[in-house]
């Protein structure tokens, strides 16, 4: 008996951010797999396919977003589900890697939370991962399994070449993004400098800028980060800009988080544009922000899938960029 083989595609989305993977979906020329998910009364996920998977190859989009905990487990059931229906193989592709930013110790008795994430992503059932603009790439390694790590890179590279005019100054919130405000500052022809900040242990979210590093007066200068959060750290970083004669603040961060009080602090800082991309949802107090733009990765990651389908070179799509 002969049997010849034949691969399958099927993209699965967790509830977290279904927009992009409709998104992702649609540029594969396909449309996303049936998942019939509900919530028991004590808050408990239950997740069933409405179609077979068995032998396919199945990616299941999910964002880590708020609530994170839920999302986080919603999308490890779907991946346990996946496995016990003889799934051929399965990819965890996470826009957003929730408790990225826990990737070390600081003090003593603290957790390395974002190897635990790996952990359970690989246990439940999950033979690679793909995300998106890590916090650190050291998180890569905590993984006994294929990582792919994506970057926006691209999109804001193109974006900026388009909209931003005369001089410019890439800028590092900090001493730890000045690498990636590099690479900006290469494809942008621009200078480089950073802000010297200083975090307190004791508080979560609490930040003071004290310098520049380097020369951003009379320059329009764009601040580089993988997210923002409460956005303390981008609004500290604006105002000391204007301070040292910015023309213009414009801040450039993959992943929005924006939590309470982000909004309000964008809206009272000197901040001329907030540029996201859609690894996650835009909450809904966020929205009516007007220097708010978004931009879409649905192509990178329909690139990305479809190499990782195919056997493909990931890397290309990005001309190594995705380190």
């Amino acid at each position: 008996m002969e049997i010849t083989s034949r691969k399958r595609l099927i993209v699965f989305s967790g509830s977290a951010n279904p927009g992009l993977a409709r998104e992702v979906a649609n540029i594969l020329g396909t449309e996303l797999g049936g998942v019939e998910r509900s919530v028991f009364a004590n808050g408990e996920i239950y997740i069933r396919y409405t179609e077979s998977v068995r032998g396919s190859d199945c990616f299941i989009i999910q964002s880590h977003t708020d609530p994170i905990n839920f999302h986080i487990m919603e999308q490890l059931v779907m991946i346990d589900a996946l496995k016990r229906a003889s799934a051929r193989r399965i990819t965890a592709v996470v826009p957003f890697y929730g408790y990225a930013r826990q990737d070390k110790k600081g003090r003593p008795r603290e957790p390395i939370t974002a190897k635990l994430m790996g952990d359970l992503l690989i246990t439940a059932g999950a033979d690679r991962i793909a995300s998106v603009d890590l916090h650190t790439g050291q998180i890569q390694g905590f993984v006994d399994a294929p990582f792919d790590h994506l970057t926006a890179h691209p999109v804001f590279v193109e974006y900026l070449r388009s909209t931003a005019e005369g001089p410019l100054a890439v800028v590092s919130p900090d001493a730890g993004r000045v690498k990636l405000a590099s690479r900006y500052a290469r494809d942008l022809d621009a200078a480089v400098a950073f802000v010297h900040k200083h975090r307190r242990s004791d508080v979560r979210n609490e930040v003071a800028a004290h310098e520049v590093i380097g020369d951003v007066e009379g320059r329009h200068a764009v601040i580089v980060d993988d997210m923002i959060d409460t956005a303390g750290t981008v609004c500290a970083a604006a105002e000391l800009l204007k301070q040292r004669g910015a023309l213009s603040v414009r801040v450039v961060a993959t992943h929005g988080v924006l939590s309470d009080p982000a909004v309000d602090r964008i809206k009272n800082a000197p901040i001329t544009e907030l540029v996201i991309s859609n690894t996650l949802p835009v909450p809904d107090d966020a929205s009516n922000l007007q220097n708010l733009t978004v931009l879409s990765i649905g192509s990178l990651l329909a690139g990305t899938i479809n190499a990782i389908f195919t056997d493909a070179s990931v890397s290309e799509i990005f001309k190594g960029e995705n380190m």
